[in-house]
């Protein structure tokens, strides 16, 4: 999720398992640092290993160490193709519910880790009728 220009090139990274529909937000200081996917990695290994078996990337620069989530935590890796959002319909969805919490405008860089597990818990609490009115979690 971009924000607008007072934030630079700070963003939050989301990521949402495909079934459960399991949300898990971070903020992102730096979309070009090389840091992201040991970062990424940081938050998906605590998940259960069928949660975690692949993951699908658009095409930006932030995933460009990709080569290192099979070898480290088991996760294969796929990219979209370009300009096709489509594949990660899902991740779409989130960020659409995530704007709720965090408007274009929201000062990204004062969120605290705290902050975005509330939001996180808010998201996974709320009943999906996907899900048979069931929450995420």
């Amino acid at each position: 999720m971009i924000f607008e220009r007072p934030q630079g090139e700070m963003n939050v990274a989301s990521l949402v398992e495909r079934k459960t529909r399991f949300a898990v937000l971070f903020r992102n200081n730096d979309r070009s640092s090389t840091q992201f996917i040991n970062k990424l990695m940081g938050v998906m290994e605590p998940l259960p290993q069928p949660a975690r078996r692949s993951i699908t990337f658009d095409r930006g620069l932030e995933f460009r160490e990709w080569r290192k989530l099979k070898p480290e935590i088991g996760t294969e890796a796929w990219f979209c193709d370009p300009q096709a959002p489509w594949p990660k319909g899902s991740v779409e969805n989130l960020n659409k519910r995530a704007r709720r919490y965090l408007p274009r405008d929201a000062p990204v860089a004062a969120l605290s880790n705290r902050d975005m597990k509330s939001i996180c818990d808010r998201l996974n609490n709320t009943p999906r009728k996907c899900l048979g009115w069931r929450p995420p979690t």
